[in-house]
């Protein structure tokens, strides 16, 4: 039965690689985009798959060897079974890997939200710490990061900001970093050296094209305003600042950074556009409040996914109970440790379920 549906697998993607060669296709942006992920995700499949079956090829010709050999060859002989089988084995597995169910959001960018909770302004520092981090986790991997909106705290930390990271394995990496991040330290406001417990919320969003979500202009009440700094300051002097309310649902998206209201309201439609997108899919997966109070709670100390203590060089990550003693070197960026513990725990848990 696994056998027919690799081999229907095996059929679309021909299929699919034809289409993507049909001149005509490239005139539907939508359709080519949507070709083009399903070749992706088949191409795996199907070479695991051809693999697999020159492999099986393989280990039936060596038994055979080993059936006829004798003397000093049966060694021999033994050892290419022992080898072909090995190559069986592994892509056996592989397949059952790929044949997981793809999450729908593979190879979107993403969009992160990151503002300090409980704590004060040694939350909105470390709010800061935490965008730094993944700033620099980026860089590593290659990807792009750009930043859609920050608002500055009093004492140079964060109040909230939100940035895009762009590359094509961004959201299998960065998804499990929704949540509260707690961290203990003795914070540059204390004068007492006495260790201080706070948190930042991080959301983390798939990037919605347009094409992904159909927004009715007649839903959106727009406002726009002068844009403001820290303490409330004015730091402009025209009503560039732009406020989207999406009034079916609720959301609302402020940005300010850019000196130019057109380009404020396109930045805002991008983050309103993948937030639409996410409540869309929590939506179909009847789970809308669960997964948004795992993600961010209310922020609290209390709730957390992840703790940093600097005192011990150590971060621990509560969902998979793993503690690592390199704080400093994960908030350099070094967090391919965790994020790996974190895909490998996914994907067993899939295993499991089947």
């Amino acid at each position: 039965m696994l056998n027919d549906r690799l081999a229907e697998l095996e059929r679309e993607y021909d299929a699919v690689v034809a289409e993507l060669e049909d001149p005509s296709t490239g005139a539907d942006p939508r359709r080519l985009r949507d070709l083009s992920r399903r070749h992706h995700e088949l191409e795996q499949v199907v070479l695991a798959w051809r693999g697999l079956q020159e492999a099986r090829d393989d280990l039936d010709a060596a038994r055979e060897m080993l059936a006829d050999a004798s003397g000093a060859e049966r060694e021999l002989a033994r050892s290419e079974v022992a080898q072909a089988q090995a190559d069986v084995d592994r892509l056996e597995e592989e397949l059952r890997v790929r044949l997981l169910p793809r999450d729908p959001n593979d190879g979107r960018n993403v969009i992160m939200e990151i503002r300090g909770a409980e704590g004060g302004e040694e939350a909105n520092l470390f709010a800061k710490d935490l965008f730094e981090m993944y700033q620099r986790y980026a860089a590593q991997r290659g990807w792009k990061t750009e930043v859609l909106a920050s608002s500055p705290s009093e004492r140079d930390g964060l109040n909230e900001v939100t940035f895009v990271v762009k590359g094509p394995d961004a959201w299998q990496r960065l998804e499990h970093e929704g949540g509260p991040h707690r961290v203990q330290r003795v914070p540059v406001t204390e004068s007492q050296g006495r260790i201080h417990t706070s948190s930042a919320a991080v959301t983390v969003l798939p990037e919605a094209e347009e094409v992904d979500v159909s927004i009715d202009p007649s839903d959106l009440k727009i406002d726009v305003y002068r844009s403001t700094g820290p303490g409330g300051q004015s730091v402009n002097t025209t009503d560039s600042a732009v406020r989207i309310t999406h009034l079916p649902t609720g959301i609302v998206v402020a940005m300010q950074d850019e000196k130019s209201q057109i380009q404020n309201r396109a930045k805002a439609m991008v983050v309103l556009r993948s937030r639409l997108l996410k409540a869309e899919q929590d939506a179909q997966a009847a789970d809308l409040s669960v997964r948004r109070r795992s993600q961010v709670g209310g922020g609290g100390r209390s709730e957390k996914i992840r703790t940093y203590n600097f005192k011990e060089n150590r971060v621990t990550d509560h969902r998979i109970k793993l503690t690592v003693h390199k704080l400093d070197r994960i908030l350099l960026g070094d967090l391919d440790e965790l994020v790996d513990a974190l895909v490998a725990d996914k994907r067993a848990r899939q295993l499991e379920e089947g």
